[in-house]
């Protein structure tokens, strides 16, 4: 993910929830994998919403919504389950104050590049001028969830595998969206949100998406390694299977980074939930993709991997035949 430029992208796959009520630290907190009750207004908290089994049926980012009469909090998650989450979690509301909605919040990424050689750093160059002075105006370097509010929205420092490139997601409400509708129908539009999942992808952080609800624990995902699970916290669904897997050592599969470079016609949308095969044992599949995106010359994907193949495997798609998975270096240690 080398020379990244400074860019605006439109997150149509993500959105908000809105959680809203005296209850709705509590009732959060009972629910995901970290801590919710102890959140603070100027930080962001990634976590995990777990089935009674253990496996994850999305994940999200979650803060306080600013200072207003009832308290509120917001969780950002993928825009193909937050529908779902809405009415799963709204099931177990039962006599506690809170209500969950999804918010008219548009999601924004935007991601500004260090100056280097030969490199220009100017916000005359992004389709939104804006919005990029406006995160230059931020502090910096940001803390990853770190978290502020201006007249664009609230800003969330994102984690990056690199220190040359500095990511917030801008989170507006639609009637006071700062982005002009011409940036969302931008011809780089798409490029801009490949090239933002892609990011996500390096730095490591994966997305829960429809096609791989109730496939993975926590830890497969790396949530334990990334800070979105809290084992010091009350209870939540799955809690015994998360803590077990945990404390037992039992943890065999984990998610590496990889890039397929022979990309033919392949779509990065359709692939989470596919197969891969370990073309040293041919006979059976050995993970599945969880997340992918098209960037540069090839297709970045986060892939369930078994920590036993990860030296000596030759990862491919779909097929023992597929396309060649590289494996690629993460920005934190892969450990059982």
């Amino acid at each position: 993910m080398n020379h990244f430029p400074s860019f605006v992208a439109p997150l149509n796959d993500l959105a908000v929830i809105e959680i809203t009520g005296q209850d709705a630290a509590s009732f959060l907190h009972g629910q995901l994998t970290h801590d919710v009750s102890g959140l603070t207004p100027g930080v962001a908290r990634y976590a995990g919403y777990c089935t009674a089994k253990g496996r994850l049926l999305g994940n999200m980012v979650v803060w306080q919504g600013q200072q207003t009469e009832t308290p509120v909090l917001y969780a950002m998650t993928k825009a193909d389950i937050a529908a779902t989450l809405v009415k799963r979690l709204s099931m177990f509301v039962l006599r506690a104050k809170a209500k969950l909605q999804l918010a008219p919040v548009r999601v924004w990424g935007v991601a500004l590049a260090a100056a280097g050689p030969g490199q220009a750093n100017s916000p005359a160059q992004s389709p939104d001028t804006k919005l990029l002075q406006a995160a230059a105006g931020l502090a910096m370097p940001p803390q990853p969830w770190s978290l502020t509010h201006t007249q664009a929205g609230t800003w969330i420092a994102a984690p990056c595998e690199s220190t040359n490139i500095t990511r917030w997601w801008l989170l507006a409400t639609e009637a006071g969206d700062p982005a002009s509708a011409s940036l969302a129908e931008n011809a780089s539009a798409n490029e801009f949100s490949q090239l933002w999942q892609a990011a996500d992808i390096a730095a490591g952080l994966p997305w829960v998406v429809a096609a791989t609800q109730d496939l993975f624990i926590p830890q497969t995902l790396n949530l334990d390694l990334i800070d979105g699970v809290s084992f010091s916290k009350g209870c939540y669904p799955g809690q015994e299977v998360v803590a077990r897997s945990h404390y037992r050592g039992t943890v065999k599969r984990r998610m590496a980074y990889g890039v397929i470079e022979a990309v033919g016609g392949l779509d990065a949308g359709a692939l989470p939930g596919l197969d891969t095969y370990n073309a040293n044992k041919p006979d059976n599949p050995c993970g599945r993709i969880i997340n992918a995106a098209h960037a540069r010359a090839g297709i970045h994907v986060l892939m369930e991997v078994q920590l036993a193949d990860l030296d000596n495997a030759d990862f491919r798609l779909g097929q023992a035949d597929g396309a060649a998975i590289k494996l690629m270096s993460l920005p934190y240690q892969i450990q059982a």
